[in-house]
C-alpha cells in the first residue's frame, strides 16, 4: 500500500484521551456554560450563526465599481435583499452556471447575453434579489427578468446586454420585478466602493454569516486586486453547488480568458463542495474585470503572465467554497474528504463525493462518532475500482482500518477524541492508482431538519 500508515499512538496519549472522556461531561457542561449566547443570523429571523461562521474580511475599495443595497420587500422581516454592482466605464465579464436541468430566468437571461456576439464586454451592472429565486416560472418569470434588465438599462444608460441578473430565494415564485424597478433611484443614490459588506448580508438566505474573500498579484510588475462575495448555505451540490458567487479584479483580460480561468477553477472550488447533495436552479458564479489596475490587457487563454493572478483567482475561489460549507444548514463540523490511490481523477472525485453525500456518514460525523464502517459502505456503494483488500482509512493522523481490515494498533478512545474536533480530515486510499480528489462537506444534524422543515414560512 503507497499510503503511509498513522504512527501507533503512544501510551501517553491514550491516558490523556481517557482521562479526556471520563472528564468529558464536566467539561462540556463548563464549555456550555461560560460560552456567550448564539447570535442571531442576519439572514432568517431564528437562525443562529454557524459555529464555524467566519468574519467577514474587509475588502478594499476597487477603482471600476460601485456597489449599493436597498430593501425591495421579497422578505417580509427589515433587511436588504436587493443589491447592486455598478461599473461606470463597463467591465469584462464570464460566468458558469447551474447545469440543473430546470435552470432559472435570470440564469437563461445570462447565458443569452454572455453567449451573444462579444459577449460579456462592456458589462455595466449585476442586480441581485434574494428572497425569490425566479426559478420554474415559465415566460411569466423570463419576461419579469427581462423587465428588470430593461429598467435597470434605462436608469443607468446602457444596453439591456450590458446588465447581468442573479436571484436566489423560494422557487416556483414569479418575480414582482415593479419591487426593483421602485428601488433603482435609491440603489443609484447609494453607490459607494465601500459596500462589500452591506452586498455580502443582502444576497443571503438560510446564510447565518455573509462571506467575503480577496487577494493580490501581480501581472508584470503591477499590482492587482480580486475580491468576491457569495451565498449559500443549502442545496449545495456540484455542479455547481444554492450558490451565487461575484468576483471583481481590477485586471484587464478579457472574457474567454477570463471564462477559461473560471471553468478552470470552478472544478476544484465550487464544484469540490457539498451540503446536502442537492444541486440548485440557480447557481451562478460571475467575475467581472474593471481594467483599472494599469496591469496590461491579456486577451490569450494560456499567456504565462496570468500564473500569479490565477493562483490568486483561485485562493478566492476556494476560500469562499469552503465558508459555503462551514455555513452549511446546521454544520458544527467542517469535513475534509480526500480519496487518493485511486483509477483517475474523476473516480476519486466519484468516491469523494459518494463518502461527502452520505447521510449516514454525515450524521456519524455530527454524533462525533468514528464510524468508519459507513465510509466503507459509501465508498464500495460506488461502480469505481476499489481494492478491497488494501482499502485504508485515516482520520486525521489516525488509522482506522489498513490492508482492508481494522488496523491492529485501533484505539477508540483516541479516535473519540479526535472526531470532537471542529474541524475533521477523512482520507481514504482505495489502492487502484495513483488519482487523488478533495471534497470539503459538513456534517448532518437535526438543524437541517428544522431550517428546511418551515424554508418558506
Amino acid at each position: 500500500m503507497s499510503h503511509p500508515p498513522a504512527k501507533p499512538s503512544s501510551t501517553g496519549h491514550m491516558i490523556e484521551a481517557a482521562i479526556e472522556k471520563a472528564l468529558d461531561p464536566l467539561t462540556s457542561a463548563i464549555k456550555r456554560a461560560t460560552q456567550p449566547a448564539a447570535k442571531p443570523a442576519a439572514g432568517k429571523p431564528g437562525l443562529m450563526i454557524s459555529p464555524l461562521a467566519v468574519p467577514f474580511p474587509e475588502l478594499p475599495a476597487m477603482g471600476g465599481v460601485e456597489i449599493a443595497t436597498a430593501r425591495a420587500g421579497f422578505y417580509k422581516h427589515e433587511r436588504d435583499d436587493l443589491v447592486v454592482f455598478h461599473f461606470p466605464d463597463g467591465a469584462n465579464c464570464a460566468g458558469v452556471f447551474t447545469r440543473h436541468k430546470v435552470g432559472s430566468a435570470p440564469v437563461d437571461w445570462c447565458k443569452k447575453q454572455l453567449d451573444a456576439d462579444k459577449g460579456g464586454e462592456g458589462v455595466r451592472l449585476m442586480v441581485i434579489n434574494a428572497g425569490c429565486a425566479n426559478a420554474f416560472t415559465g415566460k411569466l418569470g423570463a419576461d419579469a427578468a427581462r423587465r428588470t434588465a430593461a429598467e435597470a438599462a434605462k436608469r443607468f444608460g446602457c444596453r439591456q446586454r450590458d446588465v447581468m441578473l442573479a436571484s436566489t430565494g423560494v422557487i416556483g415564485v414569479v418575480l414582482d420585478d415593479s419591487k426593483i424597478t421602485a428601488k433603482l433611484p435609491d440603489i443609484q443614490a447609494g453607490l459607494s466602493p465601500d459596500n462589500w459588506a452591506k452586498a455580502g448580508s443582502g444576497i443571503m438566505t438560510t446564510d447565518t454569516f455573509p462571506k467575503g474573500s480577496t487577494a493580490e498579484c501581480e501581472i508584470e510588475g503591477v499590482k492587482v486586486r480580486i475580491s468576491g462575495i457569495a451565498k449559500g448555505s443549502g442545496m449545495i451540490a456540484p455542479d455547481m453547488a444554492t450558490m451565487l458567487a461575484f468576483i471583481v479584479t481590477d485586471a484587464d483580460i478579457a472574457p474567454p480568458v477570463l471564462k477559461a480561468l473560471l471553468n478552470l477553477h470552478v472544478r476544484t472550488t465550487f464544484n469540490s463542495v457539498t451540503v446536502d447533495g442537492d444541486t440548485s436552479t440557480n447557481d451562478t458564479a460571475l467575475i467581472f474585470a474593471t481594467g483599472t489596475s494599469g496591469a496590461p490587457r491579456i486577451g490569450r487563454v494560456g499567456d504565462r503572465r496570468l500564473k500569479d493572478f490565477s493562483r490568486a483567482l483561485e485562493q478566492v475561489m476556494l476560500d469562499l467554497a469552503h465558508q459555503l460549507v462551514k455555513d452549511g444548514e446546521g454544520a458544527t463540523k467542517f469535513v475534509k474528504i480526500t480519496v487518493d490511490g485511486a483509477a483517475s481523477p474523476a473516480s476519486a472525485r466519484k468516491l469523494a463525493k459518494s463518502i461527502a453525500d452520505s447521510p449516514l456518514v454525515k450524521t456519524a460525523i455530527a454524533g462525533e462518532d468514528a464510524n468508519w464502517g459507513r465510509i466503507v459502505m459509501a465508498v464500495g456503494k460506488t461502480d469505481e475500482a476499489v481494492d478491497r483488500d488494501r482499502l485504508a482509512i485515516f482520520f486525521g493522523p489516525h488509522t482506522a482500518a489498513v490492508d482492508g481490515a481494522p488496523a491492529t494498533d485501533y484505539n477508540e478512545e483516541v479516535m473519540s477524541a479526535y472526531m470532537k474536533n471542529d474541524e475533521i480530515d477523512i482520507t481514504v486510499h482505495v489502492a487502484s492508482g495513483r488519482a487523488s480528489a478533495t471534497v470539503w462537506t459538513c456534517d448532518l444534524t437535526k438543524r437541517y431538519i428544522e431550517i428546511n422543515g418551515d424554508y418558506r414560512s
